[in-house]
């Protein structure tokens, strides 16, 4: 393919079926505009869907320099047939020189296809996007051999540079701009494009657990010992208003389901505040959450990995200072509830 490309880097933002904008795009926001003044251009969002003023609002307030729109009732829901082929054709059209996406399901989905149209590389589920001056390409950081190795992936011979990169790794950082460029772009498809469509949906385990977005994480490792463990860091989130996590040793030992599991194989999280319960630290594991605000790490070994990054340490036996905590914490909720009361 003959690719003239610009200097241009490229966010794409998933919007919901009401308009909204989903939050994994806006983080994208922040290590795209690093990117593009390296690039010596400009940060593109770009966005597909129906009455998205709402969205490009929103949009405009992290750092947009322009913002490209696909509007129309054929966005309205998500198809992975349509979306690919709109942004190949946007691709073909304008040339940046990359794009970011966000690995959500449909980011997984739709990627490969639109890369494959416009025959080039994909690097999947990354971790860390950088770029190197030397070579003009972007760095794809992601995980290898099961999560023991870390590669940086080029595509140094192939345009646009694609990926696709974990929610919860970087951070939503609002920066205005005096002006944002706004093009609606009505893109002309194929007939019977929308080859596939999604009638009804069925799960074995309906289990929904919004990690990426809480601010209060409460996790278990091995040693909380039990299925039975979890149970007090569920009371101790609970009392926090927080959520369970739950270190990739918890996940295989069964005892909690993969829906919980924080890391590079799991769910990569940036809470204000993170308690590591019985989790010795592995590096998978501390990649998917080393960004938090605040870690608390409760742990028998004053060795632990952990400790290394933790902000507080708490050495001793999770099932005896967890409850002790839980207690502690509801003790000065109910105080400070007489006290209002009086």
């Amino acid at each position: 393919m003959d690719y003239k490309k610009s200097n241009d880097l490229w966010v794409f933002i998933e919007t919901k079926e009401n308009g909204a904008v989903n939050s994994s795009g806006l983080e994208l926001m922040n290590p795209g505009l690093k990117i593009a003044e390296k690039l010596k251009g400009r940060l593109v969002a770009v966005l597909f869907g129906d009455a998205v003023e709402k969205a490009v609002r929103e949009v405009a307030e992290y750092g947009a320099d322009q913002i490209i729109v696909a509007e129309g009732e054929q966005y309205r829901e998500y198809s992975a047939d349509i979306y690919a082929a709109a942004l190949s054709c946007l691709l073909k059209k304008y040339a940046p020189a990359g794009i970011l996406m966000a690995a959500t399901n449909n980011g997984r989905e739709m990627s490969p296809r639109a890369a494959c149209r416009l025959k080039t590389g994909l690097t999947a589920d990354c971790t860390d996007v950088g770029f190197d001056e030397e070579t003009g390409c972007l760095l794809w950081t992601r995980p290898t051999f099961g999560g023991n190795l870390m590669a940086c992936i080029i595509c140094q011979n192939h345009w646009p540079q694609m990926g696709t990169i974990r929610p919860g790794i970087y951070k939503k950082e609002k920066m205005n701009k005096e002006h944002v460029d706004v093009i609606r772009e009505a893109v002309v498809l194929e007939e019977n494009i929308d080859r596939i469509k999604v009638y009804e949906t069925m799960y074995e385990e309906k289990i929904t657990v919004d990690l990426e977005n809480a601010e209060i994480i409460v996790a278990g490792g091995k040693g909380v010992g039990s299925a039975k463990g979890f149970q007090m860091l569920e009371d101790l989130a609970k009392t926090l208003g927080g959520v369970v996590g739950a270190s990739r040793g918890a996940v295989e030992n069964g005892w909690i389901s993969h829906a919980y599991q924080v890391g590079q194989t799991g769910r990569m999280v940036s809470p204000k505040l993170y308690i590591a319960c019985g989790i010795s630290g592995a590096i998978q594991h501390m990649a998917g959450m080393s960004s938090s605000d605040m870690i608390i790490a409760i742990n028998q070994d004053r060795e632990a990995p952990i400790f290394k990054i933790a902000d507080y340490g708490i050495v001793g036996d999770v099932q005896v200072i967890v409850p002790a905590l839980t207690k502690i914490i509801l003790d000065e909720k109910r105080k400070k509830l007489c006290k209002r009361d009086k």
